[in-house]
């Protein structure tokens, strides 16, 4: 692969920035965010009063331990626009989630949020070594979901050539990265990967394409499956960071030079972990919940939102700003399995490290009985597609599961193509518990 390392002068000089630079940055404008937060929107007001604080108690940052959580439960009882902190005439632009699970969460964006969005999102591709004049092939969705628009706009800002192609229609993605030829790709991991599965059926080689950086977020991905990718197409695979509640895709973004974590952009975002049961801060490098706050979104500011992502902060490396660890998994994506708390990503690394399996999978939960049981979908790539090969492949992902995990779980391995495909986020959970 290609030495993709950004020039130091390229860099924003808040990125090389002292700790003690940035942290003063931080505290003048969380002032200003928590202030901004009070005295516009009702809902903080009432929270912070609730609580017993005010903006003006924040006289280090270690005071924002004292303010109240903003939890997504906030926002979807405040639908549509209860949490905005400016007139709605004010808002440029709205996103929201897919409502799956109730009414979805609306943010909106002031003409200044989304100039800052831009400026985000351009300095996580630079990052990710894209440069201004790359062609980038954008498959993230377009719409009311941030990524496709958080993306394309990201990459105008660097100066890029913008493909914006959006998820679906997958021979059609192959066609345009071999005729336009483009340096750099944003799409879903999983997404990636039905890409990679097209190339194959159509007898391409993908180590043949111009590719030379994978921009992939939106849900969480292992370093196996970046080791997977990057063999395939010899590529750079870098994880970007980002959720509407906060801004979108660009809030943290891995170095292409180390690959080592995501550096959170600290200037515009302040970083916590939590411990999940108790909501107290831990330490940087202790395991926990990440929580941010914003510190220059005008339209919608956010005041220590509960994330439900579990990882931990560490120092920075390439740049100053701290880093979070890939992300592992969600408090609400825990599975519970005979006391044994387990992740999608968990079984995604035993997956990938079974030869003869493709990366693709589901797991199932069902009932027996009174107990709770695990079936893990996979898929046989062409040549372990006969059902004894299938069947031995199966005995050894079970192995695998049990003797790394620690829990029994049933095991299908489906012949090539038998397991669902997602044009975005891939369903990795199927409940079929009965709701008690």
């Amino acid at each position: 692969m290609k030495d993709l390392t950004p020039a130091r002068e390229s860099l924003d000089p808040i990125e090389i920035a002292s700790r003690d630079e940035i942290a003063a940055l931080q505290l003048d404008r969380l002032k200003w965010s928590l202030r901004h937060a009070y005295d516009n929107v009702p809902f903080y007001r009432a929270s912070f009063e609730a609580a017993g604080v005010h903006p003006d108690d924040l006289t280090c940052l270690a005071d924002l331990a004292k303010f109240p959580f903003t939890k997504k439960s906030d926002l979807r009882d405040n639908y549509p626009f209860g949490l905005f902190a400016v007139p709605r005439e004010q808002i440029v632009r709205v996103h929201a989630s897919s409502g799956t699970t109730g009414k979805p969460t609306v943010v909106g964006y002031t003409a200044q949020d989304i100039s800052n969005w831009a400026d985000l999102v351009a300095r996580s591709m630079r990052a990710s070594g894209t440069r201004p004049g790359d062609i980038v092939h954008i498959a993230y969705g377009y719409g009311l979901f941030t990524g496709g628009l958080g993306a394309h706009y990201g990459a105008e800002r660097l100066g890029c050539t913008v493909v914006p192609v959006s998820g679906g229609m997958t021979p059609r993605q192959v066609t345009l990265i071999e005729d336009f030829r483009p340096t750099t790709i944003m799409v879903t991991p999983s997404y990636m990967l039905n890409i990679l599965d097209e190339f194959r059926r159509q007898g391409r080689d993908p180590r043949e394409t111009s590719l030379q950086v994978g921009i992939f977020g939106a849900e969480p991905w292992t370093n196996a499956m970046r080791a997977e990718v990057e063999a395939a197409f010899d590529m750079h695979a870098v994880d970007i960071y980002g959720l509407s509640e906060v801004m979108g895709p660009g809030v943290a973004n891995e170095c292409v030079e180390t690959k080592d974590g995501l550096h959170v952009w600290e200037d515009h975002f302040y970083p916590e972990i939590i411990d999940p049961v108790t909501g107290q801060p831990v330490e940087d490098g202790q395991f926990g919940e990440l929580v941010f706050t914003t510190l220059t979104k005008e339209g919608l500011p956010i005041i220590r939102y509960r994330t439900r992502d579990l990882t931990r902060l560490l120092p920075g490396t390439a740049r100053s700003m701290r880093r979070i660890e890939k992300i592992t998994g969600r408090n609400d994506d825990m599975i519970i399995l005979r006391g044994v708390n387990v992740f999608p990503t968990q079984i995604e690394e035993q997956v990938l490290a079974t030869t003869g399996l493709a990366p693709h999978f589901q797991i199932e939960l069902h009932r027996e009985g009174r107990m709770d049981a695990m079936q893990v979908n996979a898929e046989a790539l062409p040549g372990h597609a006969d059902e004894a090969a299938r069947a031995a492949l199966g005995r050894t992902l079970g192995k695998r599961i049990k003797d790394v995990i620690g829990i029994s779980v049933a095991v299908t391995v489906t012949p090539p193509g038998g397991v669902p495909r997602s044009e975005g986020k891939a369903v990795r959970l199927v409940d079929k518990r009965p709701k008690d």
